[in-house]
């Protein structure tokens, strides 16, 4: 394969790197593969409207999450879409648009931004005067891209680097994701790696003006990354467009589909939902979401749901905190009332063996001792942890683990963005804390999270002051041997995401914060 030119005025570390056939065999197959084409779609409609327009995705995931079967293994592969194009051609904002109409649940959008190598000193130097290539391949850290996607297609955990456009370095924090049904990974040189393309199923190159790539990149830059008009001009004549010459447009042979104008064309980004769906569905990883959220109606509750009985008692403090003129003080201490009935029931399930003890008069007691190595609490914040004192103040010297998971704003599906757990968790039970449950997604999230790290699936037991059928459902679903425990089940979500008739948003009621200004419920929403 002739080596392709090197970008005028890169930099010298690259042109070297360049300069091998061996570093540049990774970028393209080679010509005459016996592997037939795939037939490319090229939608050229200017301002027709679109072929199929599916409703925003309401239920984050009715059933099994995409990497188990009902044997607890992962059953199939996710579907990848590559997103290639040049800078500031609209990639990203293709990529949301497929996402709100593909409606199906647990998708991942994935940015090659992300993936940028660790500069030397150096080369630092050379980026704060724009004087370093970060358009060429060699920019890039293919081999983190590839293994990190093989393992998202597996279903399996990765850890993603981020990183920081204004000092051009990686932060130390590293973001979690889990696998998902279908994978979206954008970025310039998408389709610049051999073994990158066999990873995707399909994919697609958004064209778009050169003219109004550079007027978005200037915008862009100026605005988010701290850069001057000069600077961005600079780079850009001196790589961003010799880049696109030469690595980038090559690439748009390899695409399936071709996107002219980018995010202007809805019909384009329709036909491509419609392809993904018919994909999706051959594959069994797409659900008919309303036949789900109906059959968790018709089934009876799981044999692994517990339900603390409902005494006058327990119903009277029902009454109380969900009673919408209740104060803040009375909400707050009748949920704790609520929270260690809950957990002294949750107590009542783990196992127990025989033992014999002497009494101060020396006569035997047949009594029962805890047979397990250890009990530790892990909450999902931010409500999960106003159930620690009351763990705290019926098992002595428990170890408390905390996990923070939050809504990808592009996405819509539950992201792990903090997360804290005790060593040796692997042979405790868990108590695992969260005071409302709808869906279940991020709760399931949250014992994806105690599986990866060792936890069985049956000494996890999920508490929560209140669930709804769906969630109820979903984790049983997902998770046969999780023991689900709350004090009450409600029947209905609504399009918010509000356990219905409900509780109202438990954090903002016992904190004493405000709701979200489009009334969404940030606990029932997310950490549900």
């Amino acid at each position: 394969m002739a080596a392709a030119p090197v970008a005028e005025g890169a930099p010298e570390e690259l042109r070297d790197s360049n300069s091998s056939a061996e570093s540049l065999d990774r970028l393209y197959p080679a010509v005459g593969s016996t592997k037939p084409p795939r037939k490319r779609t090229t939608s050229q409609c200017k301002s027709e409207p679109p072929l199929l327009r599916t409703s925003k995705r309401t239920i984050y995931t009715a059933g099994r999450p995409p990497w188990y079967n009902e044997h607890g293994t992962q059953s199939k592969e996710a579907f990848v879409i590559g997103l290639g194009g040049g800078s500031a051609s609209g990639k990203t904002t293709v990529a949301t648009m497929i996402i709100e109409a593909l409606d199906v649940p647990w998708v991942v959008l994935l940015s090659m931004d992300s993936f940028y190598k660790v500069l030397t000193k150096q080369q630092q130097e050379q980026a704060a005067s724009n004087d370093f290539n970060f358009d060429h391949p060699d920019a890039f850290d293919f081999d983190l891209i590839i293994a990190t996607l093989k393992k998202l297609k597996q279903g399996k955990s990765v850890k993603i680097p981020i990183y920081d456009f204004t000092t051009h370095s990686r932060k130390k924090e590293w973001k979690t994701l889990y696998g998902a049904n279908v994978i979206i990974f954008e970025g310039i040189m998408a389709f610049a790696d051999k073994e990158l393309l066999k990873l995707l199923d399909l994919k697609i190159f958004v064209d778009t003006d050169s003219d109004i790539r550079l007027v978005r990149r200037l915008r862009r830059d100026i605005s988010e990354r701290g850069r001057d008009i000069e600077g961005v001009i600079k780079q850009y004549n001196k790589f961003v467009k010799p880049a696109f010459d030469q690595y980038i447009q090559p690439t748009m042979r390899l695409a399936d589909i071709v996107v002219p104008r980018g995010s202007g064309n809805t019909v384009a980004i329709d036909l491509i939902v419609q392809h993904v769906h018919s994909q999706l569905e051959e594959r069994k990883l797409r659900w008919d979401m309303a036949a789900l959220a109906s059959a968790h109606q018709c089934h009876p509750l799981p044999q692994t749901l517990s339900v603390l009985k409902s005494t006058p008692q327990v119903r009277g403090m029902h009454t109380i905190i969900r009673n919408k003129e209740t104060s803040r003080d009375e909400f707050i201490f009748y949920s704790k009332r609520l929270m260690r009935l809950l957990i002294e029931h949750a107590l009542s399930l783990l196992p127990f063996q025989s033992c014999t003890v002497q009494t101060p008069q020396g006569q035997d007691y047949e009594g029962r001792t805890y047979s397990g190595k250890q009990i530790t609490g892990v909450s999902i914040l931010r409500a999960g942890e106003t159930m620690e004192p009351a763990l705290r103040a019926v098992c002595k010297d428990v170890r408390i683990g905390t996990i923070l998971i939050q809504t990808n704003c592009n996405t819509g599906e539950p992201e792990l963005h903090y997360l804290r757990l005790p060593k040796d968790i692997s042979e405790d039970h868990v108590i695992l804390m969260d005071c409302t449950v709808s869906t279940g997604a991020a709760a399931m999230m949250a014992v994806r999270v105690l599986l990866d790290h060792d936890v069985p699936e049956d000494k996890i037991f999920l508490l929560s002051l209140l669930m709804a059928e769906m969630g109820v459902h979903s984790v049983a679903y997902a998770f046969p041997r999780v023991k689900i425990i709350t004090t009450a089940v409600d029947k209905k979500v609504n399009d918010l995401f509000r356990i219905i008739p409900g509780i109202g948003n438990f954090g903002d009621r016992y904190f004493g914060t405000d709701a979200p200004p489009d009334g969404s419920d940030d606990e029932d929403a997310l950490s549900t």
